[in-house]
């Protein structure tokens, strides 16, 4: 965990109530693909955790919903303000286990951390097959960076408006070795249930810290209890205990 001061070099809107945010700045460690940093607001006691989409060397890239107060106000911030940001929070997803032809499915604000993901597994030379999920087209973003990435893509929309009309799961292929998603609860249960193979979720839960000293964000899992911000966010299949 790192605690630093990082500016903003763009703040757009990317669909509907979705923004895409590039910080500058300082950084000892690169954050991983689904870790996660927690942004310091002024006014708000309670710092807002943002999955990462993309990080290089010095910069990083978010893209968040516009949900509430906190984020409206990071919506209306400027290129050259300064945010005080807590980096490289959670455990990230397991590369290693991806195996040859992974699935990777985003719902929503979910879609950010399997952007970054997927650039890394295709710089491995891996074959990654994409699927994202919103409800209708005006919500839809980043199909064409993923393209670009060398990714095969499906887009599905509930209402049918724009490619395949249904959920994420609708779109599963034939074959796949792995899986990873991140995405609202109720599609993480839906992808649990219809996937055939060993697989990582990536989970969102109300964070009082960040990292792990509150326990405000801890979890049932076969093992006993975990914190989703510093023992997940990412959980293996084999370990999650649903609830009722």
């Amino acid at each position: 965990m790192e605690n630093t001061i990082l500016k903003i070099t763009e703040n757009r809107k990317l669909a509907k109530d979705v923004f895409l945010m590039r910080l500058a700045g300082r950084l000892s460690e690169t954050p991983r693909p689904g870790q996660f940093i927690n942004i310091k607001l002024p006014e708000f006691y309670l710092r807002r955790p943002i999955s990462v989409c993309d990080a290089s060397e010095g910069t990083l890239t978010v893209i968040y919903k516009t949900v509430g107060r906190g984020t409206g106000l990071l919506s209306g911030l400027a290129p050259g303000e300064e945010l005080d940001v807590l980096c490289g929070l959670g455990n990230g997803y397991d590369l290693d286990a991806a195996g040859s032809a992974p699935v990777l499915l985003g719902g929503g604000v979910g879609v950010p951390p399997m952007y970054y993901l997927a650039r890394k597994l295709i710089a491995r030379c891996v074959k990654v097959q994409v699927i994202l999920g919103f409800n209708t087209a005006e919500e839809v973003f980043f199909e064409e960076e993923f393209r670009a990435l060398g990714a095969e893509v499906t887009v599905t929309t509930v209402d049918g408006s724009y490619g395949t009309k249904g959920f994420v799961t609708d779109a599963l292929p034939e074959d796949y070795t792995y899986f990873y998603t991140c995405g609202p609860g109720p599609m993480l249960k839906a992808v649990y249930a219809g996937t055939v193979t060993s697989g990582e979720f990536s989970f969102e839960e109300r964070m009082g810290c960040g990292f792990g000293a509150c326990m405000g964000c801890s979890c049932k899992t076969i093992t006993g209890y975990k914190r989703i911000c510093k023992d997940g966010p990412v959980l293996k299949k084999e370990e999650i205990l649903w609830q009722a």
